[in-house]
């Protein structure tokens, strides 16, 4: 079993944080974010403002605190798919491409050739068969359940740090936010195709510790260990490290791309100005379609700008299918697996030049858009909004920013109005990067994310993860089984909150517990 080290020398030209090079870029003419939103007037900023304040009044709930998702907001009762519904608002003759996305979405991908060659040209290496293989009913993944299991759900990141010249001036460019393993390139691939053999297994392991809270309720935390095995083209590079990332769920990422960038920058603090001890950093990023610096809201790490590159992404990352913005057929094969890019490929000229050609990247990515969020549950119940006070006092609502009100000037991918467009939205993230400890960090860089950097996940919806999912598994290997251990994980700069949080009485934590679980 190879077992890879944290790196923290990786990239050390992007190690002197957002700060320093938000001014070389500013400089250079390239980066231009708005610091102010131009879409509103001046009297419908005074509203935004006001309506999108943080609460100082737990005694009821806020008004259309609810309706999580604003009009987008779907109020189906509660079940297995509730994460699988679209937009409220999306309208019949927008909701037909909703289910084509769907259909696509769920669509099983085979090994060229076939006699089905609208679904040829799975991997030759690959992950998963299709998108709903890793994201259980639109919802999250999991870690594998048993040693030697497939991952499926969770991948196996690979990067290493600038070896040349040329890719150090890449980093600084930021057209590389990392380096892929020069064999096994830039994600473990745990499955192939007849014929090839798979890049190697993921191995994990448990050392459990106890943790004491107010009160003496003790709660075992599980620290996962990650490993390769059954490595089938030669060692990785020995400066590559693993990064565990379990699938996030869909719900709301059109109404996350809809949010200002403006607004998302005003609750930066990269050098801690207001001394709380949170610094918030912005991911910078290059939209994979345009080349121009945008603001990363996407993965673990917020290393994508848009929902398009986040899809893009995965179909050729996670199963090895071209498209107009991935064009490669062979994915992430290397030249160092030479059998693999002798494969065939599932490009079928008559059709397009990708295997997923317009408009399948597109109808994917309308679909990934629109997932609609579920609405609250007893949003005004006496323990609910208690527990909504002791996540405000413990200082969550810092990084898990309550609210925003989205853009009124946005078009959906379609070219069509938004429905995300105007909306106040309930995420609770300020999809910011934050330091989060030592205790979880991977040790991979990813543009100015350093190994102890996460972008805040949204928490909406997260109280239906044991519905949707069939179990539970937080954080962004999935090593935490219940709300409780994810909080007590957390470090460095919400340290404090958690610290809060386990001295709260029994009574409030579950309080607390139980507010998160009505998102």
């Amino acid at each position: 079993m190879t077992n890879i080290p944290a790196n923290r020398a990786l990239l050390p030209a992007l190690a002197a944080g957002f700060l320093v090079f938000s001014i070389t870029l500013a400089v250079a003419g390239i980066l231009d974010f708005p610091t102010t939103r131009g879409d509103l007037s001046a009297e419908q900023l005074n509203r935004v403002r006001d309506v999108t304040r943080a609460t100082t009044d737990f005694s009821k709930a806020e008004a259309y605190e609810a309706m999580q998702g604003g009009a987008a907001t779907s109020i189906d009762p509660v079940h297995r798919d509730i994460f699988s519904q679209p937009s409220a608002n999306l309208g019949l003759e927008r909701g037909e491409n909703f289910h084509l996305g769907n259909a696509l979405f769920r669509k099983l991908w085979v090994s060229a050739p076939s006699s089905t060659q609208a679904s040829d040209g799975l991997g030759p290496l690959f992950n998963a068969r299709s998108c709903q293989s890793c994201h259980i009913r639109d919802g999250r993944g999991h870690p594998p359940e048993a040693t030697g299991a497939a991952a499926t759900s969770m991948v196996l990141r690979l990067a290493r740090s600038a070896a040349t010249p040329e890719e150090e001036q890449a980093a600084k460019d930021f057209r590389a936010l990392n380096f892929p393993d020069s064999t096994y390139g830039k994600q473990l691939q745990d499955l192939a195709v007849p014929g090839l053999a798979a890049e190697g297994k993921v191995t994990v392991s448990y050392v459990e510790e106890t943790v004491t809270l107010a009160g003496g309720e003790t709660v075992t935390l599980r620290k996962p260990h990650y490993g390769v095995t059954d490595l089938a083209y030669g060692p990785l590079d020995p400066t590559t490290t693993l990064s565990p990332r379990i699938a996030p769920p869909m719900i709301g990422l059109g109404l996350i791309e809809a949010i200002p960038e403006a607004d998302i920058l005003a609750n930066a603090d990269p050098d801690g100005k207001d001394g709380t001890g949170i610094r918030g950093r912005p991911a910078i990023v290059r939209d994979h379609r345009t080349g121009q610096m945008a603001l990363g809201r996407f993965g673990w790490k917020a290393q994508n700008a848009t929902v398009r590159d986040q899809v893009a992404d995965a179909f050729s990352a996670d199963i090895g299918i071209s498209t107009p913005d991935r064009p490669n057929p062979y994915g992430d094969c290397t030249s160092k697996e030479p059998r693999c890019l002798a494969m065939p490929n599932g490009v079928q000229k008559r059709l397009g030049d990708t295997e997923a050609p317009d408009p399948i990247l597109a109808l994917v990515t309308f679909y990934s858009e629109n997932l609609a969020v579920p609405a609250r549950r007893k949003a005004s119940f006496p323990d609910v909004l208690h527990g909504k006070e002791m996540f405000y006092r413990s200082g969550c609502a810092a990084c898990h920013t309550p609210k925003f009100v989205t853009r009124d000037d946005i078009k959906g991918s379609d070219g069509k109005d938004s429905p995300q467009a105007f909306q106040l939205i309930w995420p609770y993230s300020d999809f910011l990067l934050h330091d989060m400890g030592e205790g979880l960090s991977d040790g991979q860089q990813v543009g100015v994310a350093s190994g102890r950097d996460w972008r805040t996940p949204p928490l909406w919806g997260i109280g239906l993860t044991q519905t949707v999912s069939g179990q539970q598994a937080y954080l962004h290997d999935g090593r935490a089984r219940t709300l409780t251990e994810a909080i007590l994980w957390h470090g460095g700069e919400a340290e404090k909150a958690r610290n809060a949080f386990a001295d709260l009485s029994t009574d409030d934590r579950q309080a607390l517990i139980n507010f998160l679980e009505s998102l």
